[in-house]
């Protein structure tokens, strides 16, 4: 079994391109940056990165859709490309296929992120940011009625 599951934000946005084919598909490139669940010590890095390539449809909403900086969730397929270059040395390289795609953040929460990485200092957006979730809106999870016994529960 070949799968893969990931959850990163993209590094840069995704690049589109066309075949030359009779009926032209989409080829949609983009790379993923997927934190690291730990670091060790003397390591510089704190996340690795992986290159993505979606086909047809899922590379044109990759193309429309998806931003640098963005959260997504990503589940595909590992690919090994082995060729020789100009001077006759073996290169490798390892890509995603991209199955399905999908984003894993709120625009809301996307915007606010990207205004504080621009350092733009805004009353509203910087407030909303660094103040979390208002209490109101939840993010569309329920609150937890703390009310409720374990032994209560069904399951």
């Amino acid at each position: 079994m070949n799968k893969v599951i990931l959850m990163g934000r993209l590094t840069r946005d995704p690049e589109v391109r066309y075949t030359q084919t009779g009926e032209p598909m989409a080829i949609a490139r983009y790379s993923l940056a997927v934190n690291k669940r730990f670091r060790r010590q003397g390591d510089t890095s704190d996340a690795d990165f992986f290159n993505c390539v979606a086909f047809g449809k899922a590379g044109e909403f990759a193309g429309k859709y998806f931003h640098k900086g963005q959260m997504v969730s990503v589940v595909g397929r590992l690919s090994n490309n082995t060729w020789q270059d100009q001077t006759g040395a073996k290169r490798t390289t390892t890509e995603i296929i991209i199955e399905e795609q999908h984003f894993a953040e709120s625009k809301r929460a996307f915007e606010a992120a990207k205004t504080m990485d621009l350092g733009f200092k805004a009353n509203d957006a910087g407030k909303e940011a660094s103040s979390g979730p208002k209490e109101e809106e939840n993010m569309g999870f329920y609150p937890v009625d703390e009310s409720i016994e374990d032994d209560d529960l069904p399951f």
